[in-house]
């Protein structure tokens, strides 16, 4: 069930009425009229079903609400309506299943915003990766790529091909690159003062790791780990269901190979640095091409479940025209 509260102009309050008022999956309705002092106007709420969600959104922004006044989209948690249960018995689609993209793309766009929080996380998860492959400490590389922030960033890729947001495409963009990038030289510099104080030697990254030395060893194995963990990420976003996200920090080795290419640099060791960097470009492309094919299938299905609930409502209005009359 979502909580819908939508603040409109007054002249615009009955047009948002016409939307919401006669739809099935609107289970209660209530309108405070003048509440509003900015933006001037009134409060429409509805608890609608999740699975029509999209399509009551799209409607509202067509009448430019998010532009003259605002709607906050709330998931409710708990909550107990003999009309609600009726309500999302009669929308076609599973509520666990549903996408909501208003939510969806907001997520996107707030984590992957370039900030200090996200450089934080990422450096500090490419340091611990880096001690990780020093000590050949597979624990240390698990809490490294549960620590790394990157995963929605990549997601956000996918998703901007999606709902063709390009602008959102360059921000996750950029997000990445730069947030690597930061990580990776302030790895570098600290590895550095490691080295100089003779904490690390070249045989700590040189020597034998079978613990981590997949991390600088790409094959068929990393694109299909990638692709399979990212399809995962991406429904665990999506849906109402959020227990995959933890196997999916934990299966694609994004930051580990950040921190190798960290070590490669301080010790000018080519085949580390190269080695590494085909494992980070194999398991981004992997996950973003996954994150996109997941959310592509998600909005054919989608669509096809609103065109069921669009003909449905469309003859539920239509049989009571006549009574009506």
């Amino acid at each position: 069930m979502l909580h819908l509260r939508i603040t409109a102009p007054s002249d615009l309050t009955d047009r948002v009425l016409d939307v919401v008022r006669d739809d099935p999956a609107v289970s209660s309705l209530a309108v405070l009229r003048n509440s509003s002092i900015h933006p001037a106007g009134d409060i429409v709420l509805a608890d609608v079903a999740r699975e029509a969600g999209n399509e009551i959104i799209e409607q509202l922004e067509k009448l430019e609400i998010p532009r003259l006044g605002s709607i906050h989209i709330e998931p409710v948690p708990s909550w107990m309506s003999v009309k609600g249960l009726a309500a999302e018995k009669r929308t076609p689609g599973s509520s666990a299943d549903t996408v909501v993209w208003a939510e969806v793309t907001q997520r996107a766009y707030e984590e992957s915003e370039l900030n200090w929080t996200y450089l934080s996380f990422m450096t500090l998860a490419t340091l611990l990766a880096s001690i990780a492959i020093i000590l050949d400490s597979q624990i240390l590389v698990i809490g490294a790529m549960v620590l790394g922030p990157e995963f929605v960033a990549i997601a956000a890729l996918g998703l901007s091909l999606v709902r063709r947001r390009p602008g959102l495409g360059f921000y996750a963009a950029r997000t990445l690159l730069l947030g690597f990038v930061v990580a990776i030289v302030l790895t570098t510099l600290v590895t550095l003062v490691g080295r100089a104080l003779g904490w690390i030697s070249i045989q700590d990254v040189t020597g034998p790791r079978p613990g981590t030395d997949f991390i600088y060893t790409p094959d068929k194995w990393s694109l299909i780990v990638a692709i399979i963990a990212a399809g995962a990420g991406v429904l665990s976003l999506t849906s109402a269901k959020v227990g995959g996200l933890s196997g999916v920090f934990i299966s694609v080795t994004t930051v580990p190979a950040a921190g190798n290419i960290a070590l490669g640099v301080a010790f000018a060791i080519p085949h580390e640095i190269w080695g590494s960097a085909a494992q980070l470009l194999v398991n981004i492309s992997g996950m973003a091409i996954a994150g996109w094919a997941t959310l592509a299938f998600q909005q054919a299905v989608w669509s096809r479940m609103s065109t069921r609930r669009a003909r449905r409502l469309r003859r539920r209005r239509g049989s009571r025209r006549p009574e009506d009359a």
